[in-house]
């Protein structure tokens, strides 16, 4: 949109700091506010503290959640959201979270405000624990050589931070007892989980506060909340990983045509997975815009249809700004098939490592199309192996 702010969301080196910052010799946490919400959204109870003040076990369990809470990929687990000027005006829940980072999590009323918020609309059938900290890192200045000068310090970053951890009953069970040296019905207790969602208010960009962006956190990709995410943390995300698959998928499928062949796909994947490595040690994340697509398909297009290519590639333009629009960029990590490749052919499916789907190729044998996997003379059938056996009249 043309009034959100121009700005780079959080990147990995940022994003490692400030996990640095939740362990118990850097500890930037201040204080911490929880509250427990039953299954039919209840607060049963919560917790106000200086966060340095509870107990040691705690306090390190607490630091798991919290750098839970900062991991996973970007694009994927965690989503770099941005802030129109329409979204920070008065009233606005960007506004709301600007006041309860400002009050350090010391005005109660706003705190149950945030909880109340959270209830309404976070949607779960389970009870879950609400944990809300405030922040203040005294960010150290770089040396020449990258190495952090604590001495120098010129600015705080102050921020807060929301995790949202289910609550679970613990297995029933047996358990041996020291004390009375029997084996008891062990009891079962409520257990708090890693956290499945939570933020980062506000984001941190070139190593300072950017009150424009916020980072959101989602274990599962396909569980995003889209209105705890336009309520809560005052801003939406532009477009879900799974959306943004679909629509990478409709752009290739309209490119190559229906004549499209097998190895065109497979070699885009291919050429998507060699892109990731090439951009392993890179800290911003890797992104796909609408040129880079376009010379990617010409090359495999090229690479199957030579002749065709001219003609293919005219649909390109027009299924881009249909299915993403003309500034989009994807993430590439997102796109990409990145643990397995799923082919399916009438009642069969193939699932098969990236890095090998350049063996299969598709053939006309005896009139039929088919697809073919060369092996090592050796296949496993239920755990069972069998030897491949090949009559002279299948040799080619």
């Amino acid at each position: 949109a043309s009034d959100v702010y121009k700005r780079q969301g959080m990147n990995k080196k940022e994003i490692a700091e400030i996990r640095k910052q939740f362990s118990p010799e850097r500890c930037a946490i201040t204080r911490i506010c929880s509250c427990y919400v039953d299954a039919e959204k209840n607060k049963r109870t919560s917790m106000k503290e200086a966060f340095l003040s509870l107990p040691e076990e705690e306090i390190f369990k607490y630091l798991e959640i919290f750098k839970k809470t900062l991991s996973g990929h970007i694009g994927k687990n965690l989503l770099n959201l941005e802030y129109s000027i329409r979204q920070e005006v008065a009233g606005t829940p960007h506004a709301f979270l600007i006041e309860l980072r400002d009050t350090e999590l010391n005005n109660n009323e706003l705190i149950d405000e945030f909880y109340d918020r959270v209830i309404k609309n976070y949607v779960t059938t389970e009870p879950y624990y609400i944990v809300l900290i405030h922040g203040a890192y005294d960010i150290p200045g770089k040396a020449t050589d990258n190495s952090e000068m604590f001495d120098t310090s010129e600015n705080v970053y102050e921020f807060i931070m929301c995790s949202i951890c289910p609550v679970k009953l613990a297995k029933a069970g047996l358990f041996y007892d020291v004390k009375s040296n029997k084996v008891e019905n062990r009891i079962r207790d409520w257990l708090i989980d890693a956290p499945v969602h939570g933020f980062l208010f506000p984001a941190f960009n070139d190593r300072e506060a950017d009150i424009h962006g916020s980072l959101y956190y989602v274990k599962k990709p396909d569980s995003i909340q889209e209105d705890f995410t336009k309520v809560v943390v005052g801003t939406q995300i532009s477009i879900s990983v799974a959306k943004q698959q679909e629509a990478f998928n409709k752009v290739l499928e309209t490119v190559i045509g229906e004549n499209g062949s097998i190895e065109e796909v497979l070699a885009v994947h291919e050429k998507l997975q060699e892109m990731i490595l090439e951009s392993e040690f890179s800290v911003e994340p890797l992104e796909l815009d609408k040129e880079k697509a376009r010379r990617l398909f010409e090359d495999v297009v090229k690479d199957g249809q030579g002749a065709l290519v001219n003609n293919r590639m005219d649909s390109f333009d027009a299924a881009w700004n249909a299915e993403v629009g003309e500034k989009f960029s994807f993430l590439v990590n997102n796109i990409a098939a990145s643990k397995k490749l799923n082919i399916e052919c009438g009642s069969a499916e193939i699932n098969i490592p990236p890095q090998y789907a350049y063996q299969i190729r598709e053939k006309v044998i005896d009139g039929i199309r088919c697809l073919v996997i060369p092996t090592d003379g050796l296949l496993t059938v239920n755990d069972v192996k069998v030897n491949v056996r090949i009559g002279a009249e299948n040799h080619e």
